[in-house]
Formats: structure tokens, sequence, C-alpha cells
């Protein structure tokens, strides 16, 4: 998730929050003492969330071997300014969506509806589902969940990456590169598939990771199933491309576009609020004694993240459920607004320790973000680290909470999951848990399969 970020960037945004007075969102350059579980500390200290930042900013220079490459397509100069950054044409759809054979698009969408109307009706057994990014922390769950229903579940992964069988239980496996629409052709070649679910994502969400994978990988992927005779298509997208600034939310917004084109295949756009995952960075350090980071007083951003097993329900539902067909659906868990505060308490509850919090200014960011954007004019990799230290600011200061009852789904607290992992730990990932220690292949493996298990 895709995006998971560490917990010093948590994310969560929120539509309908009203405006903040200035001083709100950005507190004063001091020390904040706001309970006396805050710990006051000379300036020397702040230097600490400075150089954690700089440090996970500086991974943008270590891409994984996975990082599919650059586009070309893309317009290229001076990132600088932040709202510079995007395509300067982000949301419009491919040419080759413009093009719907067979009529008028009123008539396609009209015949579109029928044929997932027809296609609800059979039995899970009866229909064919193909999951790409199935080997990533959601895809996994939403494979399992299928397979659970009784669908045809069919597992599409990378040429060449490892597959945990026992993860891919009941499903059967195929191999593809998405970035690359030859080799989606075959995977497609017999129109084999009735309903394609994309959980791609881009790793890193700087600006050439997010448009290879959330904007034209997935877009190769929707034109195969539009030519494989593919019925419906659901899209893991995010709740915070309601107000984009990244450039991961550009790409995925130019997707998002491109899909709501297409008229002769429905849709369901799913944007979950946060994953329990990325709200779990911090437990690891709290457990080794450090104190929870957040910024401003704790109460500057709140959310209701949703499990992962909840989450893939929600995907699943979205076959049969015609209120979800050709629409944009913001989801998120059962919690009430929970701040930064609230959680760091709810680990410390989790693991019984007294609660202690280290607190920063928003504004933390600003001269590291500064730093890297200037050097970004010659160096293109401080560029992207520049674009990481955005994706942190951005997730201290907006909320990715839903409240409309519609938007609310499933039963799993984070409170849970927080005093489960307490007990049971978690799987390593370095976007999420970079300052704790890696656990071995096997026990991640096995951390894996208990998750999976839960969806079982």
């Amino acid at each position: 998730d895709l995006h998971a970020m560490p917990s010093i960037r948590q994310r969560w945004h929120s539509t309908d929050r009203a405006a903040s007075p200035v001083s709100a969102m950005h507190p004063p350059r001091r020390r904040l003492r706001t309970d006396p579980s805050a710990d006051t500390f000379p300036p020397l200290r702040l230097l600490v969330p400075s150089l954690l930042l700089i440090l996970s900013a500086a991974a943008a220079f270590h891409a994984p071997l996975h990082q599919p490459p650059r586009l070309t397509d893309h317009r290229s100069g001076s990132l600088s300014r932040l709202r510079r950054h995007h395509d300067s044409s982000p949301f419009l759809p491919h040419p080759s969506l413009a093009m719907v054979a067979g009529g008028d698009d009123k008539k396609v969408e009209q015949r579109a509806l029928e044929a997932t109307r027809q296609l609800s009706k059979k039995p899970p057994s009866s229909i064919r589902v193909l999951v790409a990014g199935a080997t990533g922390y959601i895809g996994r769950f939403v494979v399992q969940q299928f397979v659970n229903e009784g669908y045809q579940t069919t597992a599409l992964v990378r040429p060449g990456s490892a597959v945990n069988e026992r993860l891919m239980e009941g499903a059967t496996v195929k191999r593809a590169e998405v970035t690359d629409e030859e080799s989606l052709t075959g995977v497609f070649a017999d129109g084999s598939y009735d309903v394609v679910v994309s959980c791609l994502a881009s790793r890193s969400g700087v600006k050439s990771d997010a448009y290879a994978v959330d904007y034209q990988a997935t877009l190769n992927l929707l034109e195969a199933a539009r030519r494989g005779g593919a019925k419906h298509f659901v899209l893991l997208s995010a709740f915070c491309v309601n107000k984009p600034v990244l450039q991961f939310q550009f790409a995925k917004l130019k997707f998002e576009a491109a899909l709501q084109g297409a008229k002769d295949i429905t849709h369901s756009i799913v944007r979950p609020t946060a994953f329990f995952k990325s709200l779990s960075g911090q437990l690891e350090t709290l457990d080794q004694g450090w104190p929870f980071i957040m910024f401003g007083d704790g109460s500057i951003t709140r959310c209701n993240p949703i499990s992962e097993p909840d989450l893939a329900a929600f995907m699943v539902s979205c076959v049969k459920d015609p209120a979800k067909w050709n629409a944009i659906l913001s989801v998120g868990g059962p919690d009430g607004a929970l701040t930064m505060r609230d959680q760091g308490n709810m680990m410390f509850d989790a693991l019984g320790k007294e609660p202690k919090f280290w607190t920063f200014p928003l504004s933390t960011f600003d001269p590291i973000i500064g730093a890297f954007a200037f050097l970004g004019r010659w160096f293109p990799q401080m560029e992207d680290a520049a674009e990481l230290g955005r994706i942190g600011k951005y997730y201290a200061e907006y909320d990715m909470l839903t409240t409309a009852p519609g938007e609310i789904y499933g039963g799993d607290t984070l409170q849970e999951h927080y005093s489960k992992i307490a007990r049971e730990g978690q799987e390593y990932d370095p976007f999420t848990t970079m300052f704790a220690k890696k656990k071995q292949p096997a026990a991640a493996s096995k951390e894996a399969e208990r998750q999976v298990e839960t969806v079982r």
C-alpha cells in the first residue's frame, strides 16, 4: 500500500474537515508540552526527528530491484515547486479509451451494466476472477477472500517473484509483467476472466514509480481486460486522492479518469482510509523503550483505518452489489476519529507500558524538503527524496477519516490489531517498520500466513 510509510509519516485525510486556523495547523516554533507524559527537551534534540526523516528520505536513493523503469512519455524539468510536480493534464484519459466500439457512450455503458448484472446472478463458482498485485500486502488478502467465497480465482504475479503457496492456496498462479503490455497479452488470450481486480500500487510514491505503476501498469491491465472481454474492473485506490498534492495521487487520479472513461466495462473504485499496518510502525520502537513520535499536540490529524481482511471483503462485495458499480467508494473501519495521540496510547496499552511522547512542529519537515527540492534541480534522486518528505508531511497534516454510515465497514478495531501484534509480532516491512529489527525470513513468512489465516 501501497503506500505504507513509517509511522512518523502517519497517513490520514478527510474531505469534509472544516478549515482550521493557521495556528492550529502549524503550531509555533517552540518546545511543546501538552501533558506531563510529553517530554520537553533541549533544542539539540530537535535534530532527532530531522535526522530520522532524512534517513527515511534517503531510502529513495536505494530503489528496490523490482522498481519499474521510468516512463518516457512524461515531461521532464524542474520539480522544485510542490504544485507544479504533476503532469500538466493528469486527469485526461488515455486516447485509446476514447474510442468505444459499438455505438455512443450511453448505449455502450448500458450494455456493460447489463452484462455485469447478468454476471452477478451467477454463483461464485461460475465467475472467473483475476487479481493483479496478488503477492502485495492487500492483494494476498483479496485473493484469499475470493477463494473463500468460492470464486474461480487467479493470482497474477511478476515473473521470477517468489510465491508462498500457502498464501495462494486455492488460487491459480499466472505470471506477467504488468509494465509490459505484450506480457499481459497471453494472460487474457483466451478471454478467460469475468472480473479483474487491481491491487497494484507504487512502492515509494515518487514520480517515476507512481506513473509507471499507479498509472501506466494499471492502464495496461485495464486495456488487456477490455480486449479479453472482462465485465467488471475493481480498483484499489486511496482515500488521500480526494485532496491531491503528491505525485502518486495525481497518477492514481489520472488512471481513475481513464477507468471512468472506459464505458464498455463497469468499475468499482475503492478508496480506503488507511491500513492497520501503515499505523503500526512505531510499536517495535516503543517496545524497545522509545517514546511515541507525533506532530503538533497529537490531535492535528484523525483517521478510522480499516483492517486488511475487512477491506478484502469489501472489495469482493463489489462484484455482486449493484450499488458499488460505476462508483467511487470511500471506506474506513468501525473506529471513531482516532488522533495520533490516541494511537500512541493504544500502542502503550497493548505493550503494558506507561505512555511517553515526543512532539514536534510540522515545520520540522520544511527545511529538509526545501533542501532536497533545491538539489533536485540538478540531481533527480534528490527530488525523489524531497517527494518522500512531502509525503511524510502530508500524512502528518491531513485526516483520513470517513464519517458517512455507508463509508464505514467491518468489525476489526485498531486496538485489537495492536494487542495482537504486541503478542505475536508483525511482518517486517522497510516502509512501515524501518526502525525495528528485521525478522528472519521464516518468522516473517509464518506471520504472513497467520494474517491470511484470519481471513479464512
